[in-house]
């Protein structure tokens, strides 16, 4: 059996902080997809200086890609961006990353990309991976035994992300973040390849008022069912 538990959601809905507690819980791996995305995003924007104004043809990007190995190493149970055999993990949460990875992650080469990558890492671990994003369920691992899709309230997604942020939760950051939040689920949702959607046999979970220990409570116990041993 295929030991993959697909975790997907829009931005913002805990699908990382979900995944990666589920696995330890399992002492199974965790792999974000997100990261990866935001990895290449980040060598292209460094490299191309000009590309949120130009458009850089896709075998550049993905020539790019191989010249600095980007990649994701496992260290210890999480999967770790790598530009050029450096952590990149804090640096591809930078604002300017945000704003163009959704550009970057829909050129169907770069998630082609993506993806091998991520069947590449994930076929190294026998005991087992959590792995979250956008199209894990739907694309990526389609035969992943157990599918979930997290979702919340845009409102309440907005004060998780501001908080992350160390930002000030107040009326009006919420209605901008919760705004940005939206166009980021629009360009997700209604991209030609690979869109944003739960896969037809997916839990759908709400998490708006849910804790984060309570979702990951679920999604262990539904883990229970389905991988036995």
């Amino acid at each position: 059996m295929l030991r993959v538990i697909a975790i997907d959601g829009p931005a913002a809905s805990g699908k990382s902080s979900t995944g990666s507690l589920v696995a330890r819980e399992l002492g199974w791996a965790h792999l974000d997809s997100g990261a990866l995305y935001r990895a290449v995003t980040l060598a292209a924007l460094d490299r191309f200086e000009d590309m949120p104004n130009t458009i850089v043809p896709t075998s550049q990007i993905l020539a790019l890609l191989d010249e600095l190995r980007v990649r994701l190493v496992l260290v210890g149970d999480e999967f770790r961006p790598e530009i050029a055999g450096v952590d990149v993990e804090h640096a591809i949460r930078d604002d300017r990353v945000t704003r163009h990875v959704s550009t970057i992650a829909a050129l169907p080469e770069v998630r082609a990309w993506v993806n091998a990558q991520q069947r590449h890492n994930a076929g190294d671990q026998a005991r087992g991976v959590v792995v979250d994003g956008r199209d894990i369920g739907t694309v990526v691992f389609p035969d992943a035994p157990l599918k979930i899709y997290l979702t919340a309230m845009p409102d309440e997604r907005a004060k998780r992300r501001l908080s992350q942020r160390g930002r000030t939760v107040d009326d009006a950051e919420v209605r901008r973040e919760s705004a940005a939040l939206a166009a980021r689920d629009e360009a997700d949702s209604s991209r030609p390849v690979a869109p944003l959607k739960p896969a037809p046999d997916a839990v759908v979970l709400d998490s708006t008022t849910r804790t984060l220990a309570q979702q990951v409570a679920q999604v262990v116990q539904l883990a229970r069912r389905v991988f036995p041993d």
